[in-house]
């Protein structure tokens, strides 16, 4: 084939089209214009919430998970779980975290290692979640000394193997009184201050997957009881509070590696592991990652979900 040569017209003779108004319109459209710019001028940026402007901006999505300048509280945070969650916001930025406990040495204990890991402002308050005056006095103190309540982790509780026929009623209410009962009157207090401040926040309940299941062979009657019962609380809260901005979810663990499971025969854990199809013990750390997920923005349209981490074991 022949070349074909086209030749273009150097790219300053190129003009771009252009609008043009007859000269009596044109002081309307420069009017407009301003009018436009001025108004513009005057909305606060800080005032345009990330989630409803309508001024869609790309977004790091790992900004959504830090929580710089937040507080939180974590009910028996001194060990275990609730200090593996603890760990995991204070890695995200968190300003002030308050460790309520019973065992004063171990959670004064995790503050100081919290702070000098983190750097965050941490504070112990012994607490028995199951005395509400206490609690409400120490969401206070800690509002008080940390500013504010952004996040609360209810990870306190309890479990006993004990067969039905044995069960005492007031061993079975003290499992009750402390797992469902002092979840509600923790997430009560702390819900107040939330709503007072008017800037919403986020409760994560800790469950367990013997809330939607019955472990076997545990006898453990009142601990499946009380933890069904925190999750329905959960959900009942959530829809309660979703018009002042709290969200509400659950984190409902499997069998896992902590000191409280470490307690019994060593027969249970053989039949944990097998009943498992991942056939291990979940690790404390596994569940910081969802903590912080349901702590933080990632999750911000997340609220009365129950998440199971339970290696597999409620599906079969």
């Amino acid at each position: 084939m022949a070349a074909v040569s086209v030749q273009f017209p150097p790219a300053e003779d190129v003009m771009a089209p252009t609008a043009s108004f007859p000269p009596a319109s044109q002081h309307i459209v420069d009017e407009c214009h301003d009018a436009i710019m001025t108004a513009a001028a005057k909305v606060p940026t800080e005032s345009l919430d990330p989630v409803t402007t309508s001024v869609h901006r790309k977004r790091n999505v790992f900004d959504m998970f830090r929580l710089d300048g937040r507080v939180a509280v974590v009910t028996g945070g001194a060990r275990g779980l609730g200090y593996s969650m603890a760990e995991g916001l204070c890695a995200a930025g968190l300003s002030g975290i308050a460790i309520l406990d019973l065992q004063t040495d171990l959670g004064e204990s995790a503050c100081k290692q919290l702070n000098s890991e983190y750097g965050v402002s941490a504070r112990f308050y012994r607490l028995d979640v199951r005395d509400e005056v206490a609690v409400q006095d120490a969401m206070d103190s800690v509002v008080r000394d940390l500013g504010k309540i952004d996040i609360l982790v209810l990870s306190a509780g309890v479990a006993d193997l004990v067969h039905a026929e044995d069960y005492s009623p007031a061993k079975f209410r003290r499992v009750i009184d402390i797992n469902l009962n002092g979840s509600f009157v923790c997430a009560q207090a702390a819900g107040k201050h939330m709503i007072a401040a008017g800037r919403g926040g986020s409760i994560i309940f800790i469950g367990s997957m013997s809330g939607s299941i019955v472990n076997w062979p545990n006898p453990q009657s009142a601990y499946n009881a009380s933890k069904a019962g925190v999750i329905h609380l959960m959900k009942s809260l959530s829809a309660e509070w979703a018009q002042h901005r709290i969200r509400c979810n659950s984190i409902s663990p499997g069998y896992m590696d902590t000191p409280l499971n470490t307690t019994y025969e060593e027969a249970y854990f053989h039949e944990w592991k097998s009943r498992t199809p991942m056939g291990r013990l979940g690790q404390p750390e596994e569940l910081a990652g969802c903590a912080l997920w349901l702590a933080s923005d990632a999750s911000s349209f997340c609220t009365g979900s129950d998440i199971l981490i339970d290696g597999g074991y409620t599906v079969l």
